[in-house]
């Protein structure tokens, strides 16, 4: 609702049902049902900056109910209160009078826990980077052809070996030995970790890329070792595959010393891994969405496009169609997609109401 030389305001009410979960024990064994289902609501407020572009924040409060009751020995109930904020910026005249421009920020906010605060994770603070081409633009027919980058700003890093010691962690913070110590001795924290939001808007475009050092990658053997390597792995058939007969642990040798095995139980490369991280690993994980807009008028629209995440292997396509009838609008979005994968037959359905 626009308002006389104050802005827009407005706002919105998220729901996703995840329908009804089977519970089951540590053996497996079936305890019923539970339902999972979340919801936010958003308020909303926006202004002119010029005659073409405009500024807008969303400030919400979201819950999260995933179960009744926590798994194992975690006890209250799987669900969270929380808040969080998005902003943006919209401009109708990028380059071209045909071209708009939109950049938003979204989920901006405190970490998300569940029964323990020490458990929280980062909100999914979201960069999306969106155009908006008018291919056709007449009276009655109008062809938008559409594309939105998106970049999660999260900095997550694994167990990892930051200053080549051959081992995560050995020392607490300030750099005194401990078996069970987290970091090294020069105090960096080695152990999996996410940076808070005011760092991660900055690693979160090179954390898989130019910070870190070797990674500990988990094994089958089962309890955690903190020893970066110390496994050699010789292909002794030729496949590129790791056997178990061809991985051997280097006792006879020290970590650090040449000898010393690059690869851990599994057969998998951990000495040198940090080496191997190329500007690639930073692009693969951004999320591309490409479309077309078709508008009769300005009554009813078809839509179509594709989600790729190379990362996420999500490659499936989008349709959908919207209405406009008076002040009141419907929206219908559908992906699809191979059986199986998660998104397949995902509905999505909006009612909008101008006033």
């Amino acid at each position: 609702h626009h308002i006389p030389m104050l802005g827009t305001v407005g706002g919105h009410l998220i729901f996703l049902n995840l329908g009804e979960q089977i519970r089951t024990d540590e053996e497996n064994n079936q305890l019923g049902t539970f339902t999972s289902y979340m919801m936010a609501v958003t308020g909303s407020y926006s202004t002119l900056l010029s005659h073409k572009s405009s500024i807008g924040l969303n400030a919400k409060v979201s819950y999260q109910h995933l179960a009744e009751i926590g798994a194992g020995a975690e006890k209250g109930k799987g669900t969270s209160i929380d808040f969080g904020f998005d902003i943006g910026y919209l401009n109708k005249s990028f380059l071209s009078d045909r071209l708009t421009l939109g950049l938003v920020v979204s989920n901006i906010g405190p970490k998300v826990d569940f029964i323990d605060p020490a458990q929280g994770d980062p909100q999914p603070t979201n960069l999306t980077l969106g155009l908006n081409f008018k291919l056709i633009d007449t009276e009655f027919n109008k062809i938008n052809i559409v594309y939105d980058l998106n970049k999660m700003l999260v900095a997550a890093y694994p167990d990892m070996d930051w200053d080549g010691d051959y081992s995560v962690g050995g020392y607490d913070e300030d750099g005194n030995f401990t078996p069970e110590g987290e970091y090294n001795e020069a105090g960096q924290l080695e152990v999996a970790h996410k940076d808070p939001i005011y760092l991660a808007i900055f690693t979160s475009w090179v954390d898989d890329w130019l910070l870190g050092g070797d990674i500990d990658i988990s094994s089958s053997a089962g309890a955690a070792d903190r020893e970066i390597g110390g496994y050699e792995w010789q292909d002794k058939n030729g496949d590129k595959i790791v056997d178990a007969d061809e991985v051997s642990k280097t006792d006879e040798f020290e970590p650090g010393e040449v000898g010393w095995g690059k690869y851990n139980a599994d057969g998998k490369l951990e000495v040198g891994s940090g080496k191997k991280r190329t500007m690639m690993n930073e692009i693969d994980k951004l999320i591309h969405n490409i479309g077309f807009e078709y508008w009769y008028s300005s009554y009813f629209a078809i839509r179509g496009g594709m989600i790729y995440d190379k990362t996420g292997k999500i490659f499936n396509p989008t349709f959908g169609v919207g209405l406009r009838f008076a002040d009141y609008g419907f929206d219908f979005g559908y992906i699809s997609g191979s059986p199986g994968h998660p998104l397949t037959n995902t509905m999505r359905f909006s009612l909008n109401w101008v006033f």
